[in-house]
């Protein structure tokens, strides 16, 4: 059995910092296996955003897996945007644009899908379609697979809203590969679902979860992160939200894999 939690979005500059206070001392209670990031870490890649972002990680008491959001790159300095969009994430907070964490139960691999061009919605190239069928289709199924992105592959339930580019060339790999969970975060909205709500052409289960935000640029929800408890075929969500003073459980929901389908089977 492994925990995984998942906290996206926290956006330094527009971060509560008692929220962070908390979200910390919350984390070293739970003591997860992993914490997986899903990009945002800044709210206009400045450099004082990105040394705030490096404090709070290094306070994180476990492994973690952090990828890049559309917000890490600059917006309104179109020298850095294009020449150098990650300069200041490869400084501050890592060099490695393809996290991967495994042990004996569970894979996890971060793909960055910021861009400075496709700079909303996101991409996934060639390369990375590559390096995903490379590092996740020679681990034995009866391995966990989870892949963290920022920008999601199927929408929330608001519309209208986009999702990542190439999702469906990638998706095809994903599924050969046999990857059980996508992560990732951008909306600021908690959602999960089966990837085949959106991707008819995908035959196999593939859950997707979607994290809040964890700063103050809410929308129409509390700031609130992610707790995977994996167990197969079991997989048990808990929502941890925000409530103004310290993190308590807002939701949970208990996923079963019933003829390769994932299943809400309740709390």
């Amino acid at each position: 059995m492994r925990t995984l939690a998942h906290i996206s979005d926290l956006h330094f500059g527009r971060e509560d910092p008692a929220l962070i206070r908390e979200l910390l001392a919350d984390l070293r209670k739970l003591e997860p296996t992993l914490v997986a990031v899903s990009g945002d870490l800044t709210q206009r890649a400045r450099r004082r955003q990105f040394l705030a972002a490096r404090a709070f990680l290094e306070r994180i008491p476990c492994p973690k897996i952090v990828v890049p959001g559309n917000h890490d790159i600059p917006l309104y300095d179109p020298v850095r945007r294009f020449l150098l969009p990650l300069h200041r994430w490869r400084r501050y907070i890592t060099a490695d644009m393809d996290p991967f964490y495994r042990d004996a139960e569970m894979a996890v691999l971060g793909v960055n899908t910021a861009r400075s061009l496709a700079f909303v919605n996101g991409r996934i190239s060639d390369r990375q379609i590559t390096l995903l069928r490379n590092r996740l289709c020679s681990i034995p199924d009866r391995t966990f697979k989870i892949v963290v992105t920022h920008h999601p592959f199927i929408p929330p339930p608001i519309p209208p809203y986009s999702i990542v580019g190439r999702a469906a060339k990638a998706l095809a790999v994903l599924e050969e590969c046999g990857v059980d969970l996508l992560l990732a975060g951008h909306y600021h909205l908690g959602y999960s679902d089966d990837i085949r709500s959106h991707h008819e052409t995908i035959r196999s289960r593939i859950l997707v979860s979607q994290a809040p935000t964890l700063s103050t640029r809410l929308r129409h929800e509390p700031a609130a992160y992610n707790v995977y408890t994996i167990d197969p075929p079991v997989l048990t969500l808990v929502v941890r939200s925000w409530n103004g003073k310290r993190f308590v459980t807002a939701r949970k929901t208990r996923f079963r894999e019933i003829k390769k389908t994932w299943s809400a089977v309740g709390s």
